[in-house]
């Protein structure tokens, strides 16, 4: 059969969903599913993104009271990587049962059970009360949350690119990872109210309000994700019972260097991001002496921007292609990361927001089309698996590591941040590798079966 090449876009026409035996999504359905992605995705990175304040902000005095403050931030923010280690155990549990049996049923298991451990992290007595146990249950619902929220980003990837309709997947997919800004716009704003209304109680009691905060969360969310259909993509392999027994052997076997390139994109992204939504807020406070405030309205003003911009990353991206944009990104990586730390180090409060706004809009051209960029990696019959152990394994090499990583660097070069912006540029030059090693099967996918 030959194909078409549909005006505006990147991909030729193809059969019709209902030509190759399956219901088209509506656009009112399809509009549904984006919108249920990015609430449901925003609460799960809520959830995870509120330690990162708190391990920047609280935890050190509340957890590791006993260390002097480097090494209570340094001992912190291990406990946040901590959740990034759990997550590629959790994404292979999840992508086998999703490639198994059901997309939506692992979204709404993840999406509950993450939200439990952060509601139970509120509820956590201190090192005052209890002692060691304190941290060692930080730590332990830390590892919980992150095996949980190992299947979320992933599933969600699939869930809307494999239900959007050609030509415009990664614009669709441009809706969940919407949902880490809009995660983060969350968190820091319950943050900030609360710092504001608790005042000096906020130490001893009101980090926990946002935490507690989920349990409100988790119900809008499980609202939202049951009201949508099952992947028509993980019913027509359902139908035609080509259900791989082993999924993640299957990607092991065939797509190796495909998982190798998912996995630096990813590490490389993450590094970044992770150290200006949760190191800077450290390294402002602690390190410069700026008002909180400063930095976590800096935060806010990013995410919005990001939040934007992920939208415009994702239609360029089905337009000029996915490779293109990225690549974009990971070299706008490299080169703002030594302006980043030399704007934070004026402690000019414009030159911060500056700084973080800038590094949150260029980032979003790696993050925009990361759903349609990773579902393109992987067979229909794996792709769950390949998704998640690849994303997962570069978010814990990155984000994971990144924030304490930061801090042994300032604390090894005697505050400087010099030698973090070098970590920084070797993040987007890792990513850029991964693109580069994965562009053939991404543009072969742009034009063939993305997402079918």
């Amino acid at each position: 059969m030959t194909t078409t090449t549909t005006p505006g876009s990147p991909e030729p026409a193809s059969p019709s969903a209902a030509q190759a035996g399956r219901t088209p999504t509506s656009p009112r359905e399809m509009r549904t599913i984006a919108g249920a992605s990015a609430i449901g995705t925003g609460i799960e990175l809520y959830d995870f993104l509120i330690f990162g304040l708190a391990a920047g902000l609280v935890f050190p005095q509340l957890f590791f009271p006993e260390s002097d403050p480097l090494v209570g931030s340094l001992l912190s923010f291990m406990t946040f990587g901590a959740g990034f280690l759990s997550r590629p155990l959790g994404g292979i549990v999840f992508g086998h049962f999703g490639d198994r049996f059901s997309r939506k049923t692992m979204l709404v298991i993840s999406l509950v059970a993450t939200g439990a451990c952060t509601v139970a992290m509120g509820l956590l007595p201190t090192y005052a009360t209890v002692g060691v146990m304190a941290p060692a249950l930080l730590v332990a619902l830390r590892v919980l949350q992150g095996f949980f929220m190992g299947g979320e980003q992933s599933g969600a990837f699939l869930m809307v690119t494999e239900h959007a309709p050609r030509g415009r997947k990664a614009f669709y997919g441009a809706f969940v990872t919407a949902g880490s800004p809009i995660g983060s716009i969350l968190g820091i704003g319950v943050f900030n109210i609360v710092a504001v209304a608790t005042g000096p109680a906020f130490v001893e009691w009101g980090w926990r309000i946002p935490f507690l905060a989920s349990a409100v969360l988790i119900a809008v969310g499980i609202w939202v994700r049951l009201g949508i259909a099952e992947s028509p993509v993980f019913r027509t392999i359902a139908a035609r019972d080509t259900v791989k027994k082993l999924p993640l052997a299957s990607v092991l076997a065939t797509a190796l260097p495909l998982l190798l390139g998912g996995v630096l994109v990813n590490l490389g992204f993450n590094l970044f991001i992770f150290i200006v939504n949760s190191f800077s807020m450290s390294y402002g406070t602690e390190h410069l002496g700026m008002d909180r405030n400063v930095i976590l309205m800096s935060g806010m003003a990013g995410s919005v921007g990001m939040l934007i911009s992920v939208f415009v990353a994702g239609w360029l991206a089905d337009r000029v292609g996915l490779i293109k944009v990225m690549l974009a990104g990971a070299l706008f990586q490299v080169v703002w990361a030594f302006p980043y730390f030399l704007l934070f180090d004026t402690r000019n409060a414009g030159l911060i927001y500056v700084a973080v706004i800038v590094a949150y809009i260029g980032l979003s051209f790696v993050f925009g089309p990361m759903a349609a960029y990773y579902v393109s990696l992987f067979k229909p019959e794996h792709r769950y698996s390949g998704v998640a152990l690849s994303y997962n394994l570069g978010a814990v090499l990155g984000g994971g590591l990144s924030p304490s990583i930061a801090t042994w660097l300032m604390g090894t070069f005697d505050g400087s941040s010099t030698a973090i912006s070098a970590y920084i540029a070797i993040g987007g030059i890792l990513s850029a590798i991964g693109l580069l090693i994965t562009a053939p099967q991404v543009r072969r996918a742009s034009t063939a079966t993305l997402g079918d």
